[in-house]
């Protein structure tokens, strides 16, 4: 038994460890070219994309979810709060001093693992948002063979990993304007994704906050909670604001886009939907449709 364990062992050793797909294109390159802030937590990577504008990236994760950090002068908003498999909060006091409410671009899990860690957390009015509230152990399989590049943090606990209830503080409406000081944010309702999806608009100094109505990189709409006309409505909504921004900030991959990119995947979205683009076909009944650089994964026969 003795030599058969060493064997083991040494069969173990010598055997590389295969390096998930994704993780071999990192850092990608548009991330490169950005300002990076350290930050005492090597699962996540902070980077300075617009004056008072963190974008707070997992990119060690295949999601490779972006929550970004707004502040004013007195109030900052954490628009997402990531995965929840490391400490976003002790990132943030380390980014700033100010009380900090959270507002979710949607509440999927992949966005919500860290609301538990906040007091205040202003939600869009929807029984989808309520439910989402109470937890989730769907995202265990983010951390499944082939989700992470390299170890998970010190102390996390694989086991126990799950989606943590938060409390629903306040609820914000489409039009609702929030006093930063020195900035405002303006809630743009933007359902399809999920019904309580939104984004966030900084008018003043040009900034779009999409979530995952966009983000560049194939966009999700298979889920049961995705609405595929709604969807159309608001991804047109956002393009119809491409000439008063400067920057679009997505919540995957990538932080920053250029704000003529939202005309682009309206459009190309208007093509999968007027059948004007075939699908390839995915795995578990879903079609990907690739209008040059954009994708869209859905359910088949929709």
């Amino acid at each position: 038994m003795l030599f058969f364990v060493l064997g083991w062992l040494a069969q173990a050793v010598s055997t590389p460890v295969e390096v998930p797909a994704f993780c071999k294109a990192l850092p990608r390159p548009e991330v490169r070219a950005l300002h990076r802030v350290t930050v005492d937590d090597p699962w996540f990577e902070v980077y300075d994309v617009a004056p008072g504008v963190f974008a707070i990236l997992e990119a060690r994760q295949s999601e490779e979810t972006i929550s970004y950090l707004i502040a004013g002068s007195r109030q900052a908003v954490l628009f997402d709060t990531g995965m929840g498999i490391s400490d976003i909060r002790k990132v943030t006091t380390q980014l700033t001093k100010l009380p900090i409410a959270v507002m979710n671009s949607h509440t999927h899990y992949d966005h919500v693992g860290g609301n538990w860690q906040f007091d205040t957390v202003w939600s869009m009015d929807t029984e989808f948002s309520r439910t989402s509230a109470k937890g989730s152990t769907e995202a265990k399989a983010e951390i499944a063979p082939g989700q992470v590049c390299g170890a998970l943090p010190d102390g996390f606990d694989a086991a126990s990993y799950a989606t943590r209830p938060w409390k629903i503080a306040g609820y914000k409406k489409d039009g609702d304007r929030i006093d930063l000081g020195g900035r405002t944010v303006e809630v743009v309702a933007a359902p399809g994704h999920t019904p309580d999806a939104m984004s966030l608009l900084d008018r003043e100094h040009g900034l779009l906050f999409t979530g995952d109505t966009y983000y560049r990189g194939t966009i999700w709409l298979y889920r049961p909670e995705t609405d595929l006309a709604a969807y159309g409505t608001s991804i047109r909504r956002l393009a119809a604001l491409a000439p008063q921004l400067k920057l679009v900030l997505g919540a995957h991959n990538t932080p920053v886009a250029p704000p003529s990119v939202l005309p682009d995947v309206a459009a190309a979205y208007e093509a999968v939907r007027a059948g004007k683009v075939a699908p390839s076909k995915g795995k578990d009944g879903k079609v990907r449709y690739k209008v040059n650089d954009i994708g869209f994964l859905m359910r088949a026969a929709q």
